[in-house]
């Protein structure tokens, strides 16, 4: 089966504004995507990314009452199912971005983006890629934050470790990795687990901002 001829990436919307819910949806289906349901609130986003086990769950961070979009990105993260959960936000605030990279989130995409750009950053997160801009992570970096993982740990990986967690930061998936450094896409999955495991943290997107951390001198 070709690229072209994957299923399309099953969407779950939430956004407390009927209107932008139900925008985004037209905008998602008329570009070929599927969207298999709709939430307005956290807990009903929940339960729907329970049920239905989305590919991609769109959400907003901020929605009326009941728990934020964060904390239903903690909860659906914990559900161990293989959902995405891409930010779409009109907030362009630093401490949002740590705040999804700690809760498991995989990207952080604003709502006045094109919406070339907003599937761009879901076909990245289906790679398994992160898709945050770059901008927000740089500043988030620069303002006291809350620890994510050890990067005093990094010095414990080895070379290969090392090199797989750059290229990790250079956005590639296991595939172009294991391209890279001429080695197989199991192999590259073993060090990115060790990896993960070694810097404390959830996930590659983790790893790669501690690197980031790291290479901006700012790990101390």
């Amino acid at each position: 089966m070709t690229t072209s001829e994957l299923p399309a990436p099953r969407i779950l919307i939430v956004d407390d504004h009927a209107l932008a819910r139900e925008g985004l949806r037209a905008v998602l289906v008329a570009g070929g995507l599927d969207v298999v349901g709709a939430a307005a609130d956290g807990e009903s986003a929940v339960e729907l990314a329970r049920e239905l086990v989305p590919d991609v769950v769109l959400m907003d961070v901020r929605l009326g009452p009941g728990i934020d979009g964060l904390e239903a990105t903690r909860r659906i993260v914990a559900l161990g199912q293989p959902t995405r959960i891409l930010m779409l936000t009109l907030h362009d605030m630093s401490g949002y971005v740590r705040e999804a990279l700690a809760a498991g989130a995989a990207g952080y995409v604003l709502k006045d983006t094109a919406i070339d750009d907003l599937r761009a950053a879901i076909a990245q997160v289906m790679a398994g890629q992160p898709a945050f801009p770059l901008e927000l992570v740089s500043a988030a970096l620069r303002e006291p934050r809350q620890n994510v993982g050890d990067p005093q740990m990094i010095s414990a990986l080895t070379a290969r470790e090392r090199g797989v967690l750059d290229c990790i930061v250079q956005g590639m998936t296991n595939k172009q990795i294991a391209r890279t450094l001429d080695i197989s896409p199991a192999t590259v999955k073993a060090h990115v687990e060790r990896i993960i495991g070694k810097l404390g943290v959830a996930d590659r997107t983790q790893a790669a901002v501690l690197a980031a951390r790291e290479l901006s001198g700012e790990a101390g």
